[in-house]
């Protein structure tokens, strides 16, 4: 309860530090196609849930609103007049923004916003984060920078306390620049030119901006690995300390407010047995809560909440000796669409939590049990409500620089393309780690970016052993990883059964279907095999999902149809862009 109301005067308080007028006078962008979820979103309270459901504190301190922008050439100075509003944290490309303008890599970004911290902060160390900020971005506050990050789906946290005034309006200044596709960093399918499965650019913050109040000593992150084989869970913190002298971990499971499990631990990890564990399904999408407690010489300094599910995913051979993806030892056949995670009103970033959370509620709805997360990687909310309503997740790692065709060797990246994806392709699996419904990751998708495919492997291996690795999704199979992958449209098709690596249909379908007033224009949209009407986009698919389940008696052990929504041109959606049609009979599609 006390955590209840601390969270509502927050809220308030955040939704006091915007201007009034200026709220009232907001308005979106003219855009191609809105979502209903559009209407709802407000200035004052834009995206107000908190946005790291694994690591919750109860202070802190939601900053997305109305900022200040301006877009300016590259060569320019911080701007001493700004341009008007943008509504944080949608970027400026976007209608729900209220700008609906590119930036372009021959522009940066300039933001800039005054906040207040409650008066019962002081004393502590005050962290700025970022959910995610596309792509090189630069922070000052009050005048002073507090630093620089380069990644486009990553979080960062910022230490600003030396820079913060005593009292008072704090200054935030934030400067951002995206190469879009003239760079080789990690974009997905951004483009400045959209078209066919290409789609609008992103530029700047597209996830929430916050603040948080901690202690000197304090946790700065935690993994978490789950062996159901032996009943076990450890708890590992990433602590702000360089000597952990003095220090102690307290855990402490419950389910349904009940303590099931409790350790104290002087190391920086606990170990801790649950008896007769229910494991993670996507049926049964059972969690776990936790309390993890830092102590310092004996004094309390930090604290924070989290949840986590007893699931394993590994490969292993079914009773006619085929290699399979096995989920808790048991093969169950993985099937979902691809998923883009795109909005025809927000482009990266969902209008309200509502929304993101429909996708999935109607990926589940309609029969699958899977999606793919294509070449995007998502707030950590996305993966909370995967989590929470079982839906197994393989994820992509947004792709970027060069491509190769089925039969070319690797390419060969410059050292600062190289690493600049490994860094990404870390902070991806490392933020996304403790996340029950990632069971697969993906670094390359039909050649795109792909190079030094088995070292690429191990040092993803060397990341993260608990999960599969599909190496290479679509083509240009380098005989490494734990997965073959193949693609075909509309297919489907299967490979070859293999000895030590299981077999799946990484992509097929992509049957499409215009509606009108439901697509992003009026004419030459686009999609893999186009069908008239309704009836005969069911009669299609109906016939690919026959030729498609006697495969997995062969050896198939999942499949992903192509795909969620219609994404701008692209039409080959199960729903529109607008999430307002699901274009098949439902009955009939689950």
């Amino acid at each position: 309860m006390n955590r209840v109301l601390i969270l509502i005067v927050l809220v308030i308080i955040a939704g006091s530090c915007q201007n009034k007028p200026e709220v009232a006078a907001w308005k979106p962008a003219e855009g191609l196609l809105m979502t209903r979820w559009a209407e709802e979103v407000n200035p004052a309270s834009v995206l107000p849930e908190y946005p790291r459901p694994q690591m919750i504190r109860d202070e802190w301190l939601n900053l997305n609103g109305l900022w200040d922008y301006a877009i300016i050439p590259l060569s320019g100075e911080k701007p001493k007049k700004f341009d008007g509003k943008i509504l944080v944290p949608f970027c400026p490309e976007s209608s729900l923004s209220g700008v609906g303008k590119s930036v372009g890599p021959e522009n940066r970004l300039w933001y800039h916003r005054t906040f207040e911290l409650p008066g019962f902060w002081s004393g502590s160390q005050i962290l700025l984060n970022f959910g995610a900020s596309d792509w090189e971005t630069k922070v000052w506050v009050n005048g002073t920078e507090v630093g620089t990050h380069k990644g486009g789906y990553d979080a960062f946290t910022l230490n600003i306390t030396g820079a913060l005034k005593k009292k008072g309006h704090q200054e935030l200044v934030v400067a951002v620049w995206d190469p879009v596709d003239e760079g080789t960093q990690p974009r997905g399918k951004q483009v400045m030119k959209p078209e066919g499965i290409w789609y609008t650019s992103v530029t700047g913050i597209w996830q929430t901006v916050w603040l948080e109040p901690v202690a000197k000593d304090h946790i700065r992150s935690v993994s978490i690995i789950t062996d159901i084989d032996y009943n076990l869970v450890t708890i590992t913190a990433d602590l702000s300390m360089e000597e952990f002298k003095g220090c102690a971990l307290e855990a402490l499971i419950s389910t349904d407010d009940q303590l099931i499990a409790e350790e104290f631990s002087e190391l920086n990890n606990v170990v801790l047995s649950i008896s007769d564990p229910i494991y993670w399904t996507p049926e049964y999408p059972f969690l776990y809560d936790f309390i993890l407690v830092l102590v310092k010489d004996g004094v309390r300094t930090d604290s924070i909440e989290g949840y986590f599910g007893m699931r394993k995913i590994s490969l292993g051979k079914d009773e006619k000796g085929f290699t399979r993806m096995m989920l808790n030892n048991d093969f169950v056949f993985q099937f979902g669409p691809l998923d883009q995670g795109w909005w025809p009103d927000g482009l990266y970033t969902a209008p309200t939590d509502e929304a993101l959370k429909y996708d999935i509620e109607v990926t589940k709805q309609l029969g699958f049990n899977m999606a793919r997360k294509h070449v995007k990687a998502e707030p950590d909310r996305w993966y909370y409500w995967c989590d929470k309503l079982g839906l197994l997740v393989w994820q992509d790692m947004p792709s970027g620089d060069k491509y190769i065709g089925g039969n070319d060797p690797d390419i060969i990246r410059t050292e600062e393309s190289e690493n600049q994806y490994r860094l990404e392709l870390s902070e991806m699996i490392h933020e996304r780690y403790n996340h029950p419904s990632i069971v697969v990751w993906v670094p390359f998708n039909e050649g795109w970016g792909q190079f030094k495919t088995g070292e690429i492997v191990e040092f993803i291996r060397d990341l993260d052993n608990t999960r599969l690795i599909n190496p290479t999704s679509g083509w240009t199979d380098r005989n490494v990883g734990d997965i073959r992958d193949i693609h075909a449209y509309p297919g489907p098709a299967m490979p070859e059964p293999k000895a030590n690596r299981a077999i799946v249909l990484g992509e097929f379908g992509g049957l499409g279907l215009p509606l009108e007033g439901h697509t992003w224009q009026e004419k030459d949209n686009w999609g893999y095999r186009s069908y008239n009407n309704q009836d005969e986009l069911v009669s299609a698919y109906s016939a690919l999902i026959r030729e498609l389940m006697p495969m997995v008696g062969k050896g198939l052990s999942a499949a992903v149809y192509t795909q969620t929504t219609d994404v701008e041109i692209e039409v080959n959606g199960l729903m529109t862009y607008d999430r307002a049609v699901i274009k098949m009979d439902f009955n009939k599609l689950k």
